[in-house]
């Protein structure tokens, strides 16, 4: 049976009905909140990395440079290399075959010179050595001579290859976008590569100033804990909001 409204009673002496639960929006809310929290816990581990990283730059600022044999043999065991200022004598660096790689420098486009250089260690025989950058305002290009032998002695550190994101073009032969070790050694015929890069701090080309050196990086920016204080602050203000619309529906 229905029930019938009194016309005798006002409308406005009738009592409220009870609102349920708000349970879609709780589980949005919470939904919400897991990824905040998450993306300000991830800022939390990228500021320690970086912290690591500084560190790790502010010493080899000041380190003298091994010898890259027995690094690499120290990377053939499972030993972290990244960053260690190593030196070289590649044989015919100043004229070798190179490949081209894209990318950027204060802010200009321009493309990093790859080539491979002998070294002696107990399981690499090559390093690929990135020799610098030229922007692409400049449309030459050094000599290159596959029988120069003259020797070229270099200072610089050693890189891990970052992997392509799902935004990096593909590479190709004559232009690459990301550093594969397996595929610039190839078309350079370098024999078994270190998967690592060599990034010269000392000019392979004296002669030649539109290749500019990759020195270790003097500033990078810190702000890992300014972007985890955002994400942890709009978590803050999300349970806020929710706390303030459960308080007004219990107060309707």
């Amino acid at each position: 049976m229905t029930e019938q409204w009194d016309p005798e009673v006002p409308m406005g002496t009738r009592e409220p009905s009870t609102r349920g639960f708000p349970v879609g929006l709780t589980l949005v809310t919470a939904l919400a909140m897991l990824v905040l929290l998450t993306l300000g816990g991830w800022q939390l581990q990228r500021l320690a990395w970086k912290r690591d990283l500084l560190a790790r730059i502010e010493m080899l600022q000041a380190a003298p440079a091994r010898p890259i044999g027995p690094v690499l043999d120290a990377l053939n065991e499972g030993r972290d290399v990244d960053f260690t200022r190593v030196s070289a004598t590649c044989p015919g660096l100043a004229a070798a075959p190179f490949v081209e790689l894209y990318g950027l420098r204060d802010g200009r486009a321009g493309t990093r010179l790859i080539s491979a250089c002998k070294v002696d260690a107990l399981r690499y025989r090559t390093v690929l050595v990135d020799r610098g950058f030229v922007a692409d305002i400049v449309s030459a290009r050094p000599p290159v001579d596959p029988a120069a032998t003259a020797p070229v002695t270099i200072t610089g550190l050693l890189r891990s290859p970052e992997p392509a994101s799902f935004v990096t073009p593909p590479n190709r032969a004559d232009r690459f976008f990301s550093r594969d070790v397996e595929a610039m050694a190839a078309v350079l015929r370098a024999e078994r590569p270190a998967p690592i890069f060599l990034m010269v701090e000392t000019s392979s080309n004296p002669e030649w100033r539109a290749l500019t050196p990759a020195p270790i990086p003097t500033s990078i920016p810190n702000r890992h804990l300014e972007y985890a204080g955002t994400w942890f602050g709009l978590a803050g203000a999300l349970a806020a909001v929710y706390a303030a619309m459960l308080w007004r529906r219990r107060k309707a």
